[in-house]
């Protein structure tokens, strides 16, 4: 396939909706394997002399270290960063997230990763900011790094992303990580997914429709061991207390939301076990043995995506010599 080098290039990354599987399988998968492998070489300077501003309003482990990371690998730099910003920067003083991206333009970044504290942000910001912004997740709304890498890890397991049943467990309604993969996977064929959640806790209708748009079947459950043993992926995600959502005593039953031994005898041998992480009480220990848990794995491919995806945004002349085309 021929591509030029502005073919696939992207300024913002706000949504899972703005990419399409072409690009997806033939072009950004492709091209973090090729950043699995400059890793393992110690990394290249595609970036060198590139600069990034990682902002962000909430904790962050794995997302605001990988893209770190991600600079680091590729030769740039992350010039300032900060955690809890919503706290500990002129927005604890009520400034307005537009009037801070226009100050963060004005340092002339390269690139600013975010994470907005309130959903809706990240598309305000993307709107005034002649920078790059990349979506490191905005309230309980998307997270489309992670579901990119997360689709990743599932074609990476299956060799497609196609033909798949799928089983979202857990908060449902708030985690940011199940809408944005569950807008991907329903742009590809064949997808079931199964939404496993309390009535309090579940998906919302515009995932339904857009499922239902998209040709993808869906089904809502209260009990995962009702599906678990359909499921070719089981991705569970957490309670998120921080944003109000509580379990009942019933609803804390072993096996219900959470993986127990019997959930895993139920589940198929050549299934896999997801999740966004940090993991709490759904996933004990124990599973960590088990063949079939893949979420460490999951969690290092965010790596390789998002050096693809800087490496897109950022130095785009390079691909087609990285891809061969």
């Amino acid at each position: 396939m021929t591509i030029r080098n502005d073919a696939y290039s992207l300024k913002h990354v706000v949504t899972t909706q703005q990419f399409d599987t072409n690009a997806l399988i033939r072009f950004i998968f492709p091209l973090a394997d090729r950043m699995r492998e400059a890793v393992k070489m110690g990394g290249n300077t595609l970036l060198a002399g590139q600069r990034m501003i990682s902002w962000f309003e909430e904790p962050s482990t794995r997302t605001a270290a990988s893209f770190a990371m991600s600079m680091a690998q590729l030769g740039g730099e992350v010039s300032f960063a900060t955690d809890n910003a919503s706290q500990f920067s002129s927005r604890a003083k009520g400034e307005t997230i537009e009037d801070t991206f226009r100050i963060l333009n004005g340092y002339h970044p390269n690139v600013i990763v975010s994470r907005f504290a309130t959903a809706g942000d990240a598309a305000k910001a993307s709107k005034i900011s002649k920078v790059p912004i990349i979506n490191a997740g905005d309230g309980n709304n998307q997270h489309p790094t992670q579901a990119l890498l997360d689709l990743y890890t599932i074609q990476k397991k299956f060799e497609r992303c196609n033909n798949l049943k799928i089983g979202m467990v857990g908060d449902l309604h708030n985690g940011r990580t199940v809408k944005s993969l569950a807008y991907l996977l329903g742009k590809f064929k064949k997808i079931s997914l199964y939404f496993v959640s309390p009535l309090s806790l579940r998906i919302g209708d515009d995932i339904k429709i857009y499922l239902d748009k998209h040709g993808a079947t869906w089904s809502e459950h209260e009990d995962l061991r009702d599906i678990a043993d359909q499921l070719d992926v089981l991705y569970m995600t957490r309670i998120q207390r921080e944003r109000g959502s509580m379990l009942t005593s019933a609803e804390l039953e072993p096996g219900k939301f959470s993986i127990n031994k019997p959930v895993l005898r139920l589940l198929p041998k050549e299934a896999i076990i997801m999740h966004p992480l940090p993991r709490l009480e759904e996933i004990p220990n124990y599973v960590d043995g088990d063949k079939r848990a893949c979420y460490f794995q999951q969690a290092e491919n965010g790596l390789y995506v998002r050096m693809a995806l800087l490496t897109i945004i950022l130095a785009p002349i390079h691909i087609p010599r990285l891809l061969n085309m």
